[in-house]
């Protein structure tokens, strides 16, 4: 038997990978709001700060369209809930054909509350070739509260069959 023992910290899960997809190169991304001071690319874009909220309360969507189907091993989404007791709901689907048909991944609630769990992490196995579209739907609160949705953090990790797409080297332009 093969075994070790290893950190259990975040940065272990996700901040430690190298073979993320470089998002802002391969996907234009669609969603139902902004807020400005929270913009998308925060979520998206390892090494930003404050993530994406939505410019108002109510159910949300983010879509992520590949410029081209890709296989996708992998998708890690972080949430952070420090104020507000809620219970969120998420529901992650993926398309092969932008959309005309979607698969559900999962359909999840999580309760928020700031005495307890202020955070929620998913790390979803996907394994499936050719994916157009990922979209993720957010319910912030299902009581229909004044929540707006929000997500600190999401990664897209290929299959082994293609390589990732490596950043730019720092003071590169495109």
């Amino acid at each position: 038997m093969r075994k070790r023992i290893v950190p259990a910290t975040q940065e272990r899960a996700a901040g430690a990978r190298s073979d993320w997809l470089d998002l802002q190169r391969v996907v234009e991304v669609e969603m139902t709001s902004e807020d400005p001071e929270h913009p998308i690319e925060n979520a998206l874009i390892p090494g930003r700060e404050g993530g994406w909220r939505a410019s108002g309360p109510g159910a949300q969507v983010i879509r992520l369209l590949f410029d081209e189907p890709r296989p996708i091993r992998r998708i890690w989404l972080h949430f952070e809930e420090p104020r507000l007791e809620r219970t969120q709901q998420l529901v992650l689907r993926w398309s092969p054909d932008r959309g005309q048909n979607m698969v559900e991944v999962v359909r999840q609630q999580w309760n928020f509350s700031p005495q307890g769990a202020t955070a929620e992490t998913e790390d979803i196995v996907l394994g499936v070739p050719n994916v157009t579209l990922l979209e993720l739907a957010i319910i912030p609160d299902i009581s229909g509260g004044e929540a707006r949705a929000s997500l600190a953090q999401l990664r897209v990790e290929v299959s082994e069959s293609e390589p990732s797409q490596a950043p730019a080297a720092p003071g590169a332009r495109e």
